[in-house]
């Protein structure tokens, strides 16, 4: 399938003055080329585009289902405006302060947007990684960070001109040290101070232009301004000032916080550079630390809180809280950072948001029957933005509900949107009466889902969002979509992401024409384990390519040409050939289990390697010593056919005779991997001095005397006294002497 819709696309489009759907198609048919030749094994009978009308049709299909249900809504909000893609950005999308594809410094605007609550499901997605064994724990860490759950309360400040200031905190216990409030740039209490002030309008100004991300927002300088506003102290009365300041963010909680600077040190640092009052109402550590020097952040007995004195943490949170409540001033709640996900995109390369705007009626979705609403295509690009916004003859269509005139939503899905359900419907791709059918029954989980770890709080949650709401509709009937998750690395290019974003993605055709698939593929399985990022070099595609020529190739024609014996009599085996059988059916072990539980395809690779090490110093004669040749061969060959299948096939057919494509796995002979012999290292004082060949069940005593036997080893021991003898059995024996 292709991701076909988004910016990398509408871009290379407009750079080449072509319509975006031709060059997308251009490229699926130049890609979908080099993967045939590639080799790689695709159900192309399942085979579909994002951007194709049937399939996007059951994606606004199933968006005016979740409208049905409560999950859509549209609203004026701050957003992440990228100014180079013309766009909004997810905060997800936002990465140190830039858009993550542009790397353009992210702005803050307010625009009406669509919004789907995943939120309504922040608990259940959180629950649910506790039952995802086969998810990586770093990848199932950054999602429970990233949905966030506290428990605290939400509370407010009283004040006439606003009625109150509502904030959230998980520290009630510090309530008694709140010294002033802080609240967004883009808070009414804000954007109210600042139509009398030209001061705070202008700080206002500066910090729309905030870096996003809570890493890059904890490492910068905290800048506030007064606003000349006070509330009041829930509890003691006092009057509390607020600043508007630039860590605060709009869409996190209610744009509001109080702040302690005795007990939090991001307050601690901005009430010291602006003068503010620092209160202790918790008890200081028995290491007698200091709010002079920094922010108590422990949780202890509280101190300086009048009738709360004395209590520790969870009896405080007991006791304030429900003073707060006895007050109508406060509640215990849940709290996530999990926001939710905004989807509009100002772009024209995108799934139309299958809804029309009218006066009377407001935002009414396009009913079941005229969809999909087909992207035009006969567009023409001016400078930036959408072309949809000056398209009347698209955009201006009848109102489905009053018939009156109605202008269809010009904005187009996050491409997100396509990606958080494609999986689903390659179980019934070719359906046309429903979005998925009783296939998607039979097929029902994802068994094994290959996907990058710098989506684990992009796609991978979005479509474990969406998979709960096509759950919800009936459309599937498991709870998860992914049993088991292989985070990949990146493949990277001077250090960096290679990407068709950044526009330095490699295109693979020269060195399939210059050195062939199982090169390639070879190459990349060999260059580091699947989880791991790794520096693109050409260099490892010639060295594959000499290796399966040279190596493997050569000596299987030359065996061949040699002539060779189809079985052997085990018991006529001489040590030459057990050595040899014995490293072959532990390559055929380790590749098993590489393969099928491991997915360690570049140990497989090396594994394979070793034996052909084995197999060219091997020098036995004999029938049986061809039999077991061959029988070594095959299982290189073997071992190797899904990595190199083209040459893996040609060479099976030259040792067997046979199509490789009806081979079995050959099963391991676990008499074979019994050691008779083992060769053991012996050290003198930790260096090596000698090697020898002995029974496999050798014990200690018996390997001394050998040693003691070996001419070579006296001067060592001569006149010397033995302090210790360490044995790593079928390892080495190392004597310290003085």
């Amino acid at each position: 399938g292709w991701d076909a819709f988004g910016l990398p696309a509408e871009n290379a489009a407009i750079k080449h003055q072509v319509p975006p759907s031709d060059w997308t198609l251009k490229n699926i048919a130049h890609m979908k080329t080099q993967m045939q030749r590639l080799g790689l094994a695709y159900d192309w009978s399942r085979e579909f585009a994002t951007c194709d009308p049937e399939y996007y049709r059951w994606e606004q299909w199933f968006f005016t289902k979740m409208f049905e249900q409560g999950l859509v809504y549209k609203k004026a909000a701050w957003v992440n405006w990228d100014p180079v893609d013309q766009t909004v950005l997810a905060n997800e999308q936002v990465v140190d302060g830039k858009g993550w594809r542009s790397g353009a410094p992210v702005e803050r605007r307010q625009l009406s947007q669509w919004f789907v609550k995943i939120t309504n499901y922040a608990e259940e997605l959180l629950g649910e990684l506790d039952h995802l064994p086969g998810w990586p724990d770093k990848i199932k860490t950054m999602q429970r960070n990233w949905i966030g759950r506290s428990e605290g309360v939400e509370l407010t400040f009283p004040m006439p001109e606003f009625g109150g200031v509502a904030v959230y905190t998980t520290r009630p216990d510090t309530l008694l040290g709140v010294t002033y409030l802080a609240v967004a740039p883009q808070h009414p209490i804000a954007l109210a101070a600042a139509s009398a002030s030209p001061a705070i309008d202008a700080f206002i100004q500066d910090a729309q232009r905030v870096k996003v991300a809570e890493a890059e927002m904890a490492k910068m300088e905290k800048l506030g301004i007064d606003s000349g506003y006070v509330a009041t102290h829930p509890l003691t009365g006092e009057s509390i000032p607020i600043w508007v300041a630039n860590f605060v963010l709009m869409e996190y909680g209610s744009g509001a916080v109080m702040s302690v600077p005795g007990h939090d040190q991001r307050d601690w640092e901005f009430a010291k550079k602006y003068d503010l009052p620092i209160k202790q109402v918790i008890a200081s550590r028995p290491d007698g630390a200091s709010i002079l020097d920094q922010a108590l952040t422990d949780k202890n007995e509280l101190i300086n809180s009048g009738e709360f004195d004395g209590l520790g943490f969870d009896e405080a949170f007991s006791a304030i809280t429900g003073a707060l409540e006895g007050k109508g001033l406060g509640a215990r709640r849940v709290n996530y950072r999990l926001r939710d996900w905004g989807v509009s995109r100002q772009r024209y390369w995108g799934c139309p948001i299958p809804f029309i705007h009218c006066e009377q009626c407001g935002a009414v979705p396009v009913p079941e029957q005229d969809l999909p609403v087909v992207l035009p295509t006969d567009i023409q690009f001016q400078g930036v933005g959408s072309p949809l916004k000056t398209l009347s003859a698209w955009s201006s269509v009848p109102c489905p509900s009053c018939g009156g005139p109605g202008e269809r939503e010009t904005d187009t899905f996050d491409t997100f949107m396509e990606s958080s359900w494609y999986y689903a419907r390659f179980m019934s791709n070719d359906s046309e009466a429903a979005m998925l059918d009783d296939r998607a029954r039979y097929w029902g989980q994802v068994d094994h889902y290959v996907g990058g770890e710098e989506h684990a709080i992009l796609h991978l949650l979005y479509a474990r969002f969406f998979h709960k709401v096509m759950r919800d509709q009936g459309l599937v009937q498991t709870n998860e979509p992914f049993t088991n998750l292989l985070a990949l690395g990146m493949v990277l290019k001077d250090g960096s992401k290679m990407s068709k974003s950044a526009g330095d993605a490699g295109d693979p055709q020269h060195l399939l024409d210059q050195f062939g698939a199982d090169a390639v593929r070879m190459a990349m399985m060999f260059a580091a384990p699947p989880e791991q990022s790794f520096e693109w070099s050409e260099n490892g595609v010639e060295s594959a390519f000499k290796w399966l020529r040279t190596r493997l190739w050569t000596t299987v024609e030359n065996h061949v040409a040699e002539g060779t014996a189809d079985a052997f009599d085990p018991t006529r085996l001489d040590e030459t050939d057990k050595g040899l059988r014995r490293v072959t059916h532990e390559t055929l072990s380790k590749a098993f289990d590489d393969y099928g539980r491991r997915l360690a395809f570049n140990t497989v690779v090396a594994a394979a390697m070793t034996l052909m090490n084995h197999i060219n110093k091997f020098d036995g004669h004999s029938s049986e010593s061809r039999a077991v040749l061959r029988e070594a061969l095959k299982a290189v060959v073997l071992v190797l056919s899904p990595i190199t299948p083209h040459i893996s096939s040609a060479l099976w057919r030259r040792l067997t005779g046979e199509d490789l494509s009806q081979a079995q796995w050959m099963a391991t002979d676990e008499g074979a991997l019994v050691k008779t012999s083992i060769e053991l290292v012996v050290q003198i004082n930790g260096k090596l001095r000698a090697k020898l060949d002995v029974a496999a069940d050798i014990d200690e005593s018996s390997i001394r005397q050998k040693v003691a036997e070996l001419p070579n080893l006296a001067q060592y021991f001569d006149g010397k006294q033995i302090r210790k003898v360490i044995y790593v059995p079928e390892k080495l024996i190392n004597f310290v002497v003085n």
